[in-house]
């Protein structure tokens, strides 16, 4: 499945331009659905400094995207005009009913997981 993650108040706390603090398992959950091989996008407001600065934040801390602001990683476009991307699944705190808690988005993504399905087995 292709996902695509907002950063700023999905990741990390709302402090743009600045980088705010992570929410709890936000990239050690990225990290659990890639390792289930999901392509995770980083799909966010940033570009150029501010961009670079949120990929090297998540890159510290053991994130590397499948693509960034875009469908895939050779894609080309025009970076003036706002566009969308192609994916599966958005993840984004301003969501219809606000955003998830990071573990409850990977039993969503990965409801095998959960201890309901585990105890049913």
């Amino acid at each position: 499945m292709i996902i695509a993650i907002d950063f700023d108040g999905t990741i990390v706390e709302h402090r743009y331009p600045a980088i705010g603090k992570e929410l709890p398992f936000a990239l050690e959950t990225i990290k659990a659905l890639q390792k289930k091989q999901h392509q995770i996008i980083l799909w966010t407001f940033r570009a150029g400094k501010t961009l670079d600065e949120a990929v090297e934040f998540c890159r510290k801390g053991g994130v590397e995207f499948y693509a960034v602001n875009k469908s895939y990683p050779e894609e080309k476009f025009d970076e003036s005009v706002s566009r969308k991307i192609h994916a599966d699944l958005f993840i984004d705190d301003r969501n219809i009913g606000g955003m998830l808690g990071w573990g409850e988005i990977y039993f969503k993504i990965c409801p095998e997981e959960s201890g309901e399905a585990k105890k049913k087995r």
